[in-house]
């Protein structure tokens, strides 16, 4: 597959691009600063900018398969909006009617995960640390389940720098569930299980362990 990863200088996207050529998939990579990346591969393509950029989002977003959105920010009080206006950047580079597929990370407090991460993070850390995060995911949510796309939105529990086991699960409904934590690995194994023999698309799975 020729796929395209957005946010691949560091955590679940960059196990995803290393995954997915590892695998024999092409990949084509959006970094703000590609010199950062130390990996070289005859498959891999770089591509300088930002998710916010029209022209970089479309440049990367061409041709491919499939587009995996994997951004994120640090822990922040101010008002954030990437995810919301960098969704849009891509959902315009797709078009309306687009058969490429769409993969988009959010987290534990997104939409209806909200208040399943447990008492710590529920009372605490999501909301004075992480709420206007949260707030511009469940925008991003919105703007890509109102769209035309054909979507997947990953959910992971608490990240981790584990192992890719491949054994974890995908919940989708989250009745009675607190998240648990999952590595990046698992996170980036799923996506591109999905993309490979597609199951979920069309929903918003917890993953964890």
């Amino acid at each position: 597959m020729k796929i395209a990863v957005i946010g691949a200088s560091r955590g679940i996207g960059y196990e995803l691009l290393r995954l997915a050529l590892a695998e024999g998939h092409d990949v084509t990579a959006l970094l703000r600063n590609p010199a950062r990346l130390k990996i070289t591969d005859s498959r891999l393509k770089l591509v300088a900018g930002d998710i916010l950029d029209p022209a970089s989002t479309a440049a990367v977003v061409a041709g491919q398969d499939a587009i995996c959105v994997c951004i994120g920010v640090a822990p922040t009080l101010q008002a954030v909006n990437v995810f919301s206006r960098g969704i849009e950047c891509v959902l315009a580079a797709m078009g309306r009617d687009s058969r490429q597929k769409l993969i988009s990370v959010t987290g534990i407090g997104a939409g209806d995960s909200k208040g399943h991460g447990g008492c710590l993070y529920d009372r605490l850390l999501n909301p004075l640390f992480l709420g206007t995060i949260y707030a511009d995911k469940d925008r991003q949510e919105s703007i890509i389940k109102a769209s035309n796309a054909d979507w997947l939105i990953v959910r992971p529990g608490f990240l981790t720098n584990g192992p890719r086991t491949g054994q974890y699960r995908v919940i989708e409904n989250m009745t009675g569930v607190t998240a648990e934590k999952i590595s990046r690995l698992d996170v980036a194994d799923f996506m591109l299980k999905q993309l490979v023999a597609p199951t979920c698309f069309g929903k918003t799975p917890l993953l964890c362990y």
